[in-house]
């Protein structure tokens, strides 16, 4: 019985944020949530007591998503500031294609017409790379003068702005090259000896390349 409460529940969930991502907080009902998924309105207020609590579940599965990726990315075996630019690529890729990560986003964009109190976001973000750029420091990799914490605050502005500008110009079907044109601007600043960006880059495209496919480590 509770598997299956389970799998309605992620059912449901995958559905709403389907139709959240491509209508809005607005343009979706609960009906339009179930005469899509095939479940019934009494199933989806049961698991998730109405609209807001069911666009307060995309958010959360949203920020759920990010765990996993941090933990994998900081236990690469790599330079650090290639783990963080691989990290950066890879989180790019999941707003492009995660229905998921996408319909969170929109969500959150619409948070004032959401009556309902929602996780806050880039705060973890912040924190995630100012602990990169510290084992970045300790490793040898960044120049001298680099404050950890404030380059953390530019470098996750500066990565969501891009997001924003690729969203808007062509849904971030270009949001990899736009990152990587960000990284090159920004690479020759942080590295200690700086050398071709484009190095830096294939060997986040590298490790890219050996992750893609395997589960990350659970954060449960």
């Amino acid at each position: 019985m509770q598997e299956r409460a389970e799998v309605t529940r992620r059912a449901v969930l995958a559905t709403a944020a389907m139709l959240f991502e491509q209508h809005g907080y607005v343009g979706t009902s609960v009906s339009d949530v179930a005469r899509t998924s095939g479940y019934t309105s009494g199933a989806i207020y049961f698991h998730f007591g109405s609209k807001e609590g069911l666009a307060r579940s995309v958010l959360e599965a949203h920020f759920a998503e990010w765990p996993r990726y941090v933990e994998c990315w900081e236990s690469q075996d790599a330079p650090v500031l290639d783990r963080l630019v691989g990290l950066s690529i890879a989180v790019a890729r999941e707003f492009r294609d995660n229905v998921i990560v996408r319909a969170g986003n929109r969500l959150w964009s619409e948070r004032g017409i959401i009556p309902v109190s929602l996780p806050r976001p880039f705060v973890g973000w912040i924190e995630v790379t100012a602990r990169m750029l510290a084992a970045a420091e300790a490793a040898g990799e960044l120049a001298p003068g680099v404050d950890a914490e404030r380059t953390a605050r530019v470098l996750v502005s500066s990565f969501f702005g891009t997001h924003t500008v690729s969203d808007a110009l062509n849904d971030r079907r270009n949001i990899e090259d736009a990152v990587s044109d960000l990284w090159t601007l920004l690479l020759p600043g942080l590295q200690a000896a700086p050398v071709d960006a484009a190095k830096c880059l294939e060997g986040a495209r590298t490790l890219l390349a050996a992750t893609r496919g395997k589960p990350a480590p659970s954060m449960k």
